[in-house]
């Protein structure tokens, strides 16, 4: 006998307020913009009615605060009818610690007592596959959704994979939640080297709220960035990684300097975000951002550089 069908909706607000301000404005900085959250939670909820019916349990709304203490916007997201509003903790360096344990704990309890037959996922990393996964295996299929990137990709290709279906937000479905605040307060790669945390402005509050509108993109065709700011991106994004994913796990990478496959492309389109345009047509600059990540390995774990391995020029 075939259950009636039931769906939720898990969010990982992290993933989709930085993909989405990515890609209509320019910056995943959540100081740079302000984002009408009820609105884009009712555009979510008939998105998903379209393509799973009508019969909605609840939306999970992930999110994370400064000692799991809710700002205004998070408590008005908590009194809306059929939204759950889930708090992780915000660290000093803004990076976001709980979330995704919550989303995978409740994802699998739904599954477990069957309270739904489907489950959309709005999130990019991989931390999510075992909870996929052990959806699945309770019968409940799990409809993967992501922003579309202006450039690479920003979802992990395990998820792609494992998922039942996938499904992507274009640009004209999140465009008009996404409101510029006129601040472009990001992290240095000299700040992020000495440890010092980017602080993070309060929004402005706004009486009229103007259209959205893109933030300039560098064309291609720019001219290349001179090689000590490429190699410094490399650099930043390897501390980038050390911190996110941790020292022993970036300490798997050694001895280098030949990266896999899969983590090469990673650390391209990293580079790709912080620069604003592609490397694809510039062998040596990609070859620079390598030499930037490798060179602040090594630092982190008092290594040389390998004999005959010297930066490429």
């Amino acid at each position: 006998m075939n259950l009636p069908r039931r769906h939720t909706v898990l969010v990982d607000v992290g993933y989709l307020y930085a993909a989405s301000g990515e890609l209509v404005l320019g910056t995943s900085n959540r100081s740079e913009f302000k984002v009408d959250a009820e609105p884009l939670i009712h555009a979510l909820i008939q998105l998903a009615a379209k393509h799973l019916g009508e019969d909605l349990l609840r939306v999970y709304w992930f999110d994370a605060a400064r000692d799991r203490v809710p700002t205004i916007d998070q408590r008005v997201i908590a009194q809306m009818g059929q939204v759950k509003l889930r708090l992780g903790n915000l660290n000093m360096r803004g990076q976001q610690k709980g979330v995704d344990a919550q989303i995978r704990s409740d994802l699998e309890t739904l599954a477990r007592h069957k309270a739904v037959t489907d489950a959309v996922l709005v999130a990019g990393d991989e931390d999510m596959l075992s909870a996929i996964e052990a959806a699945q295996s309770y019968g409940v299929r799990v409809h993967l959704w992501g922003v579309e990137p202006p450039y690479g990709t920003n979802q992990a290709e395990r998820l792609l994979w494992e998922s039942d279906t996938v499904f992507t937000l274009d640009a004209d479905t999140v465009r008009p939640y996404f409101t510029p605040t006129g601040r472009t307060r990001t992290p240095t790669p000299a700040e992020v080297f000495s440890g010092r945390p980017a602080i993070a402005l309060p929004a402005a509050q706004v009486s009229a709220v103007p259209e959205p509108r893109p933030a300039p993109v560098r064309p291609v065709a720019a001219p290349l960035p001179e090689r000590t700011e490429i190699v410094d991106i490399g650099e930043f994004v390897a501390q980038k990684w050390i911190l996110a994913r941790g020292r022993d796990n970036i300490g798997d990478l050694l001895p280098g300097p030949k990266l896999p496959t899969v983590i090469d492309k990673e650390l391209l389109v990293e580079a790709e975000k912080e620069l604003g345009i592609s490397l694809r047509q510039y062998e040596k600059a990609r070859l620079w951002v390598r030499d930037g990540f490798w060179s602040r390995v090594y630092r982190e774990f008092g290594m040389s550089r390998p004999h005959g391995e010297g930066e490429q020029r």
